[in-house]
């Protein structure tokens, strides 16, 4: 169908670059090498992802000793900066100014 109208008509209707009927972008050189270097690399990230570094038995739990290091930094750091406590006689220590009714 496209090379029918392709043939028949004098160009690519609306817009030519979008759309369902557009113009087919030709391929260069540099859109070659770039797909290939795209794949090679692909493959190379497959080629070390497949082997892993540790074993299944030294990789269970291998990081649990530093989680719980970082963990406990983390809720310091949040203690560290909460206030400290107030009591009621703190805050309604300013209402004691003079006792008069009281003596």
């Amino acid at each position: 169908m496209f090379l029918t109208l392709a043939l028949l008509r004098k160009g690519i209707p609306g817009k030519q670059w979008i759309g369902k009927y557009r113009r087919p972008r030709p391929i260069t050189w540099q859109m070659k090498r770039n797909t290939l270097k795209h794949l090679e690399r692909e493959a190379e990230n497959e080629y070390w992802i497949s082997r892993p570094y540790m074993t299944v038995d030294q990789e269970f739990k291998h990081a649990a000793e530093r989680r719980a290091q970082n963990w406990l930094q983390i809720k310091e750091s949040k203690f560290c900066n909460f206030p400290e406590h107030k009591y009621m006689a703190d805050h309604l220590s300013h209402l004691k100014t003079t006792k008069n009714w009281s003596n």
